[in-house]
């Protein structure tokens, strides 16, 4: 008997980058992945690879075997992030019925911990630049947004699972950003636009950007830290657009971005570009939703993960820098 860690969503950017904070630890991992999914080829050898789906529990078996009888870890990692506008029925098959899913089986076998990923977006969003903390109970009638309210019902599905006996503790990232995303996440793709010189111009407003790295040691804390039926927000400070492109081109050498596009005219043209980003297949950068986004109050405090998980974040400069080399790296740039 020993530890074994189980990761759902382990081929995406915050799964890879769970991974890289567990290879120095020496623990056996079980990693879930989708059946045909082009990415778990990336997953490193030392890990065990599953194929599955949370949105059917059938084929989740052998992720949750355990012959052993080792302590379970479980970080359910597993969703969809997206800045659409318009509903989206995997959207909510996913993020919601794939975490009943998770939280069922995690019951059944008898996982010893649990952490679930949630989002900031999960939290109501308070007024006249008041910091947001962690809450108890969710509701998604309080947040905007398709992926929010995702996010703000799952998140209230795992914690009425802790009365049940599950052993979970919730985690809230902000806007994540950083190396080890073999994908297209939204953050990755406006770096490779701007090292593409495909940015012309930018709009004002910011948000809460975090390193990947942070977010994942933050997760692994919780795993042994963090209190049963507690959230933590991991985050780092709020950040404008102009300051993340004026970073970049300091790094690159790139072409600065002195324009910006008026709010009013992005508002305008959003519909149209999430229709144009989905005819071609392409990750959209600005939606409806991520322009409100961006205007929308992003103070977030992550004081009690500081204090709990002993949570540290790094420099945004940084973890550019770092962005951009392993691109080069991976010949992405």
């Amino acid at each position: 008997m020993g530890e074994k860690y189980l990761i759902t969503g382990a081929a995406g950017h915050l799964g890879n980058a769970i991974l890289q904070e567990l290879a120095s630890k020496n623990v056996v991992v079980r990693a879930l992945v989708l059946p045909k999914d082009l990415l778990a080829g990336k997953l490193p050898n030392w890990v065990e690879t599953v194929y599955g789906d949370v949105c059917d529990p059938t084929s989740l078996e052998v992720f949750f075997d355990n012959p052993d009888q080792d302590d379970l870890i479980l970080i359910h990692a597993a969703g969809i992030v997206s800045i659409t506008s318009k509903f989206n029925f995997k959207l909510h098959e996913v993020n919601v019925n794939g975490t009943i899913n998770i939280v069922r089986l995690g019951l059944e076998h008898h996982v010893s911990r649990f952490i679930y990923v949630s989002s900031v977006h999960a939290l109501p969003e308070l007024t006249n630049k008041q910091i947001i903390t962690e809450i108890k109970a969710f509701n998604p009638d309080l947040v905007k947004g398709a992926y929010a309210k995702t996010k703000a019902e799952a998140s209230q599905i795992v914690m009425d699972a802790i009365s049940n006996g599950l052993n979970a503790s919730i985690v809230h990232p902000s806007g994540i950003i950083g190396p080890y995303d073999y994908g297209n996440g939204h953050m990755t793709q406006m770096i490779l636009d701007y090292c593409a010189g495909k940015l012309n111009t930018y709009i004002k407003g910011g948000y809460d950007f975090v390193d990947v790295r942070d977010v994942a040691k933050g997760i692994i804390s919780c795993c042994h830290s963090g209190k049963i039926g507690e959230c933590y927000i991991l985050s780092n400070r709020y950040c404008t657009v102009k300051e993340i492109l004026y970073a970049l081109h300091n790094i690159s050498g790139k072409k600065e971005i002195r324009h910006t596009l008026p709010l009013w005219l992005a508002k305008a043209a959003a519909p149209f570009a999430e229709i144009y980003y989905s005819r071609k297949k392409q990750t959209p950068l600005y939606t409806t939703y991520s322009i409100s986004t961006l205007s929308d109050n992003a103070l977030f405090s992550h004081e009690k993960a500081d204090s709990e998980l002993l949570y540290t974040t790094r420099p945004l400069e940084i973890t550019l820098q770092d962005t951009l080399a392993w691109l080069k790296k991976n010949q992405r740039l």
